[in-house]
């Protein structure tokens, strides 16, 4: 169907592909690839099923937005969830639950062959996941979409970053987080959730500047790894915002420093714990604190209008609930992740 005819104004069709828009993926500007991975996740699941989840509630999303409107009708198309990678990420992380358990009782892995086993399938299972969106992203890339990953735990854009890496030689990346992210293999896990940005840092050299906020859950490894970091990550912690704003500056003051600190190209990743909890209280590891989504609307606002290239986004850890409140939040957060995106590669 030509969107140029969509009615916006209609119901969404469940029919239809994401936010109820009749597009397929060879006319849409914008493809979103969903990843059904969490494996390493170390307090709660359930974000392997997000997809599905922010795709029902996506039907419910009214398609104007005053400060991008129209975008849509470029086309935005998701991908269906691969079944076989969200299989695979139910099995290992069964086998990550016996291992957490394990090691968290202080034993040693070495002394346990069943252990060792399952650490080893995990980290084969990780690097098949990174090869896996890399080889999907690209493709995708290569055709000239606009692409999102949609996970899943935050270890799944490794790919999709990675892929990035071989068109643009210098980018930076706005991680929206409750976490650094910045753990030398956390808990035996090579690319753990919790590693994604050490990773990144350590094996994607293209990736040149790490800009952090809302950060507030953190350890000293992670705050040494920032101070050595020679000013390659610039961490805009929770509290320091929030004493900012206490002593009278403003949030536009703020988002202006944060955009002040990224280059000219610019990926955003966003996990959805950097929100306020009540916004997303089913995430794998909630964290009190953090903003508001309109806050980082606002943010992504001045980071349009600053003249950056958007490259690509991903959004994760949206959790699975009783009722469908964190599905509802995702799909308002990936309607504008999506809108954004589009508005600055119009």
């Amino acid at each position: 169907m030509d969107l140029s005819q969509h009615d916006a104004n209609s119901l969404g069709n469940p029919n239809n592909n994401l936010f109820g828009l009749p597009t397929d993926e060879l006319n849409a500007r914008l493809v979103i690839v969903p990843v059904p991975w969490e494996v390493t996740v170390s307090y709660s699941a359930g974000t392997a099923r997000a997809a599905d989840n922010i795709s029902k509630a996506s039907l419910q999303v009214d398609l104007f937005d005053a400060d991008y409107h129209d975008c849509w009708r470029q086309g935005f198309f998701m991908r269906d969830v691969d079944k076989k990678i969200l299989l695979k990420s139910d099995y290992l992380r069964k086998e990550a639950e016996l291992y957490i358990d394990y090691i968290s009782n202080g034993d040693e892995v070495e002394k346990n062959n069943f252990m060792c086993r399952s650490l080893r399938e995990i980290n084969e299972g990780s690097n098949f996941l990174n090869n896996w969106v890399f080889a999907q992203t690209k493709e995708l890339l290569e055709k000239g979409k606009l692409v999102g990953v949609l996970g899943g735990d935050h270890s799944t854009p490794f790919g999709y970053i990675k892929a990035l890496s071989e068109r643009y030689p210098k980018f930076g990346i706005l991680q929206i987080d409750a976490h650094c992210d910045l753990r030398k293999g956390y808990e035996g896990f090579n690319y753990s959730h919790a590693s994604i940005m050490y990773n990144v840092l350590e094996e994607i050299p293209q990736m040149n500047r790490l800009v952090q906020v809302g950060v507030r859950d953190y350890c000293d490894e992670e705050v040494d790894y920032i101070r050595e970091s020679k000013g390659k990550i610039s961490t805009f912690f929770d509290k320091d915002i929030k004493h900012r704003l206490y002593e009278g500056d403003s949030w536009r003051n703020i988002a202006d420093d944060i955009v002040a600190s990224l280059p000219d190209h610019v990926y955003i990743s966003f996990d959805i714990d950097g929100l306020d909890p009540k916004n997303c209280p089913n995430t794998g590891t909630p964290v009190f604190g953090g903003f508001e989504a309109e806050q980082i609307f606002y943010l992504f606002k001045k980071l349009v209008e600053s003249g950056r290239k958007i490259i690509g986004f991903d959004l994760n850890e949206v959790g699975v609930g009783d009722n469908n409140w964190d599905a509802n939040v995702g799909a308002r957060v990936l309607y504008k992740l999506c809108n954004i995106l589009t508005a600055a590669n119009l």
